[in-house]
C-alpha cells in the first residue's frame, strides 16, 4: 500500500491512561488500510502537520470513524475536538538530537539539570520541529517543552541515547498557554460538555444560529466551592479553542481615580471586540459585581462599575461575538441584574465529585507518579467524601512529600545533583497516602466536616431489622435513585431513630455513615442555637445548603429533641423558628435532592409533631431494649478481640444481663477487662510484665456485674 493513502477522521478525547504518551487510537480496519502495525508512526494533519504512534482503540469506539488524542496531539496537529485530521503512514528516524525550549513556569537553568533525564522519560514518543511535548519532571509538576529543532530534521523518534538540549529561549507560549486540556479536567465530564456547547458552537459555527433565527448565547457562569474546577475549565477551553482569550481577576481593574475602573473594563471589551471571535474571563466575579442594594455610600466605586458591566454585557451597544465567562463561590452575592438572559445565558453549577469523579481526579494528579503496586486509587476515591478537586490535588502533592521525607536522610547535600537512581527508587506508598489523608481537610464542607467515624455493620450487635431498614431507606437512595424514578415513587427524606439511652442509635449513624460511602454531616442539637435573632436559622440552612452541594450526603441531627421541641409549650421563640426552618428544608419548595436526613432522641414526645409525618421522616424506628438474643450478640462484638478465660460464658452473661442496653453490656466489659488488670499487676511488678497470661475470667464479670448493681 502507498504511504500516501490517507483517511479522515474526526477528533474525540483521549483516555486519560494515553495521556501524554505520544500516541493516537482510532479503529483496527483503519490500521490495516494505512498498511500500519500497531506501534508505528503515523501523521497527523490539521490546520498544522504532527505525527503520534497508531493504537487500536477499544470496542466502543469503533465503526465510527473517530480518532482519540490527547490535548497535546490536538495543539500539534491544530485540530479541535470534533474537527476533522487527516491521517497518512510516514516514516521516522531515531533522534540523534533535540534542542527544547520550556514554554512557562521554568527557566532554562531549572531544567538544565535535569535534560539528561529528559530522554528517557520522553522514551518512545516521536516528534516535529514545532510540536510540544509534556513531561512529569522531578520535584515539578507536569512541564511542556516546545521543540525547537530535530536531528535529523523531520519526523523523529526519541529514544534513551538521544542528545537533548535546552535552549535559553522560550519557546510555543502564544500555543501552548499554559496547555490545560480537557483531559486535565476530572469528574466534571457533564458540565465540560455543556460549557462547550455554549461557547464553542457560537465561535465556531455562527451561521448555526443565524439560521434559527436566534442569538448565541453570550454568557456563562460558573459557581460551586473554591478549588471544584472553575479556573480550570477557563483555561482548558481557553486552550482548546482558537479565540483570543483574556483574563479578568476582579480586584485588578479597581482604581483610585474617578471613572478610571469603568474604563479598565471598557477597554478590556473593546480590546476582546476588535480580536473577535474572543472570550473574556472574569474571575472571582463576586468581587468587582456585589449587590448594588447592600453598597453603602462610601462603595460608589463598586457600584458604577457593575452598571458599567451590565452596559456592557447587554446595552444599546452590541458586544460582537465575544463570549464571557465568569466563574464565583458566591452565586448569591451577585447583583441579580447579571443573572438574566442576554448577560449570563446559563449558569452551571460545578458540584463536588462523587466517587466516580474522584477517581479520575486521582489517577489525573498521580499520572507521573511513581506509585506503589499496592496503591489503590478506587478505595482513596471512596474515603475521600467532600474532596474536591485542589484538595486532591494537596493529598497527591503531600503523600508525595511522604516519600521524599524517607529519601532526606540517604542525601549528600554537598552534591550538586541528586543521584538518578536514588530519584528513580522513590516510590510513593499506601502509608503514604493514609498519613497524607490526616492532614488535608475536605473544602466543600469544612465547616461543618466531620470524620467518617471507623465503625462498621460488624460493630453493631443485633438489631438486623433495624441495619436493613436504615440500609434501604437511606444507602439505596443515594446508590439506586434511578430505581425509585423507575417506580415513580420518591425516594425516603428521613429516618427518626428513638428510644432509651444506650440501645445504639449513635453508634448505627457511625455504621451508616462508614458504610454508605457518602459524605456525612453531623450535628449535635444544642450547637445550632444561637442568641442572635436569624443566627440559628442560618446555621440550619447553611448546613442543608452544603449537603445539597456535596450530595449524595447524610445529615445526622443527634439528640434532635433539643433542637426541635413541640411548638406552642411557652419556648423562647428561638426554638420555634428553627423548627420552621427544619420544615421548610426538608419538605419545602426547594428539593432535597441526594440528601438524607437521620435524627436520633430519647425522648420522641419532645419532637414536634409535624416533623415525624411521612415526607419529612418517613420511618420512625424504634431502638427496643435488646432481648437475650441480641445482648448475645452485642457480647460477642465487644469481647471479640478480648482475650476470654474458658470459664467465660456469653450465653450465661446474656441471660443474667437483663434489662441491660448496649452501652450497659460495653461498661460491664471495660469494668471486667480493668478488674483483670488490676488482678494481674497485683501479681506481676511492671518491669517483668509481659501480658501473655492476661486474660478475662468469669470472676471478673461477676465483680463487676455487682459493681454495677450496686
Amino acid at each position: 500500500m502507498s504511504d500516501q493513502t490517507n483517511l479522515s477522521l474526526r477528533v474525540v478525547e483521549a483516555l486519560p491512561k494515553d495521556v501524554g504518551r505520544g500516541l493516537v487510537r482510532f479503529d483496527p480496519q483503519n490500521l490495516d488500510q494505512l498498511g500500519v502495525r500497531i506501534g508505528d508512526v503515523i501523521q497527523i494533519t490539521g490546520k498544522r502537520t504532527t505525527v503520534a504512534r497508531a493504537m487500536p482503540a477499544y470496542a466502543d469506539q469503533r465503526g465510527q470513524g473517530l480518532i482519540q488524542a490527547d490535548g497535546i496531539v490536538r495543539l500539534n496537529a491544530g485540530a479541535s475536538l470534533d474537527e476533522r485530521v487527516t491521517i497518512q503512514r510516514v516514516q521516522t528516524q531515531p533522534a540523534r538530537g533535540l534542542v527544547l525550549a520550556p514554554t512557562e513556569g521554568l527557566r532554562a537553568s531549572q531544567v538544565a539539570a535535569q535534560a539528561r533525564y529528559l530522554a528517557k522519560l520522553l522514551d518512545g514518543i516521536p516528534v516535529l520541529a514545532g510540536d510540544l511535548v509534556r513531561v512529569n519532571l522531578f520535584g515539578t509538576r507536569a512541564q511542556t517543552f516546545h521543540v525547537l529543532e530535530t536531528n535529523p530534521p523531520g519526523p523523529v523518534l526519541i529514544s534513551p541515547t538521544t542528545v537533548i538540549r535546552i535552549s535559553g529561549e522560550k519557546g510555543g507560549r502564544e500555543r501552548a498557554r499554559g496547555t490545560i486540556t480537557y483531559e486535565d479536567i476530572g469528574g466534571l465530564r457533564r458540565e465540560t460538555r455543556r460549557i462547550r456547547e455554549m461557547i464553542e458552537l457560537p465561535l465556531r459555527y455562527p451561521e448555526v444560529f443565524e439560521r434559527l433565527g436566534i442569538d448565541a448565547p453570550k454568557g456563562v457562569l460558573l459557581y460551586g466551592p473554591p478549588g471544584s474546577g472553575k479556573t480550570l475549565i477557563a483555561r482548558a477551553v481557553a486552550n482548546e479553542t482558537s479565540a483570543h482569550f483574556v483574563t479578568i481577576n476582579g480586584p485588578e481593574i479597581i482604581d483610585k481615580l474617578y471613572g478610571a475602573s469603568e474604563a479598565n473594563l471598557r477597554g478590556i471589551f473593546d480590546e476582546a471586540r476588535k480580536r473577535a471571535p474572543a472570550i473574556i474571563f472574569i474571575d472571582e466575579i463576586d468581587a468587582i459585581a456585589p449587590k448594588r442594594e447592600d453598597l453603602s455610600g462610601d462603595r460608589q466605586v463598586e457600584r458604577r462599575v457593575v452598571a458599567q458591566l451590565l452596559a456592557l454585557m447587554d446595552g444599546l451597544e452590541s458586544r460582537g461575538n465575544v463570549i464571557v465567562i465568569a466563574a464565583t463561590n458566591l452565586p448569591n452575592s451577585l447583583d441579580p441584574a447579571l443573572r438574566r438572559p442576554g448577560r449570563f445565558d446559563r449558569e452551571i453549577s460545578i458540584n463536588v465529585p462523587d466517587k466516580d469523579g474522584r477517581a479520575e481526579i486521582l489517577e489525573i494528579h498521580t499520572r507521573g507518579m511513581p506509585l506503589a503496586a499496592e496503591v489503590n486509587l478506587d478505595w482513596l476515591a471512596g474515603v475521600t467524601h467532600g474532596f474536591v478537586g485542589a484538595d486532591l490535588q494537596a493529598l497527591c502533592r503531600e503523600a508525595a512529600m511522604g516519600a521524599l521525607r524517607r529519601l532526606l536522610p540517604d542525601i549528600d547535600f554537598s552534591q550538586a545533583q541528586i543521584p538518578y537512581d536514588k530519584l528513580m527508587a522513590l516510590e510513593v506508598l499506601p502509608d503514604d497516602f493514609a498519613a497524607a489523608l490526616a492532614d488535608i481537610e475536605p473544602s466543600a464542607i469544612r465547616e461543618v466536616f466531620t470524620e467518617i467515624p471507623d465503625v462498621t455493620w460488624d460493630d453493631v450487635g443485633g438489631l438486623e431489622d433495624v441495619r436493613r431498614l436504615l440500609i434501604e431507606a437511606v444507602e439505596w437512595p443515594l446508590r439506586h435513585a434511578r430505581a425509585f424514578e423507575h417506580l415513580g415513587v420518591r425516594t425516603p427524606k428521613g429516618v427518626l431513630l428513638y428510644g432509651p439511652p444506650g440501645t445504639g442509635k449513635t453508634l448505627l449513624a457511625k455504621a451508616l455513615a462508614r458504610e454508605s460511602e457518602a459524605n456525612f454531616i453531623s450535628v449535635k442539637g444544642p450547637e445550632l442555637l444561637n442568641r442572635w435573632v436569624g443566627e440559628s436559622e442560618r446555621g440550619v440552612r447553611e448546613i442543608f445548603r452544603k449537603a445539597r452541594q456535596a450530595a449524595p450526603c447524610i445529615i445526622f441531627f443527634d439528640e434532635i429533641d433539643a433542637i426541635a421541641p413541640p411548638r406552642g409549650g411557652g419556648d423562647s421563640g428561638v426554638t420555634e423558628r428553627v423548627v420552621s426552618q427544619l420544615l421548610t428544608e426538608l419538605d419545602g419548595i426547594e428539593a432535597l435532592k441526594g440528601v438524607v436526613v437521620l435524627a436520633a432522641t430519647n425522648r420522641i414526645d419532645m419532637v414536634d409533631p409535624a416533623l415525624q409525618r411521612p415526607g419529612r421522616f418517613d420511618f420512625l424506628v424504634e431502638m427496643p431494649r435488646p432481648d437475650t438474643q441480641v445482648r448475645r450478640a452485642i457480647l460477642g462484638v465487644l469481647t471479640r478481640r478480648m482475650p476470654l478465660d474458658a470459664d467465660v460464658d456469653l450465653e450465661q452473661l446474656a441471660e443474667e444481663t437483663n434489662g441491660y442496653v448496649g452501652a450497659d453490656l460495653e461498661g460491664l466489659g471495660h469494668k471486667a477487662a480493668l478488674l483483670a488488670i488490676r488482678e494481674y499487676l497485683d501479681l506481676h511488678t511492671t518491669d517483668s510484665a509481659d501480658f501473655v497470661g492476661l486474660r478475662v475470667a468469669r470472676r471478673h464479670f461477676v465483680a463487676a456485674f455487682a459493681e454495677q448493681r450496686d
